[in-house]
């Protein structure tokens, strides 16, 4: 296992994760409760733990169709959770595995993750 790629892809989770929560303050009328952000933001984290564990792949397409299928994976975890009521933030999910897979992808081949 590569460690630096799991820890980039855990921060990138939990970056991403506080961008989720803020989308989610923004996009909501009403007080959202701490557990259902905590919530939010954990699943932003899962995706990336997730993502980080999974090899390094030489192909780009190959590394974002995994991306969006295991963020499409984890974030219905979520979506699931909540009686299917968040279409936006299961979506921003997906997006979000494909984004950490491409940054990883980009950090491998630029040599500064081997």
């Amino acid at each position: 296992m590569d460690k630096k790629r799991l820890v980039i892809g855990l921060v990138l989770g939990a970056l991403l994760g506080v961008v989720c929560i803020i989308g989610a303050q923004l996009r909501t009328s009403g007080q959202l409760s701490t557990t259902y952000l905590f919530s939010f933001w954990f699943n932003r984290v899962l995706i990336g733990l997730v993502i980080g564990i999974a090899l390094q792949t030489k192909q780009m397409s190959i590394a974002l169709i995994r991306g969006l299928i295991l963020g499409l994976v984890v974030s219905f975890g979520f979506y699931s959770a909540t009686g299917f009521a968040d279409i936006t933030g299961f979506f921003a999910g997906v997006v979000y595995g494909v984004i950490i897979e491409f940054v990883l992808f980009k950090y491998a081949n630029s040599g500064d993750i081997k």
